[in-house]
């Protein structure tokens, strides 16, 4: 009998000590996307930016050589 409540024992502080690491994982994931959206939004902003100023280069007048050259 004291070898099933041991045993019981054992298995309610595996559950527990799973259910925490699940917590924490998912509390990690949680982070980590919020990184993710943070660094997504930041490179739509740069190519954004990017493209732009690529624009603006296609628009400028070529560089030439001055006529004394």
């Amino acid at each position: 009998m004291a070898n099933e409540q041991d045993r019981m024992t054992q298995l309610e502080e595996l559950a527990a000590h799973q259910a925490k690491t699940i917590e924490e994982l998912s509390d990690q994931i949680a982070d980590q996307w919020k990184t993710i959206e943070q660094l997504r939004a930041k490179l739509d902003r740069l190519t954004e930016r990017f493209l732009t100023l690529e624009e603006r280069s296609l628009e400028a007048p070529a560089v030439t050589r001055p006529p004394h050259y």
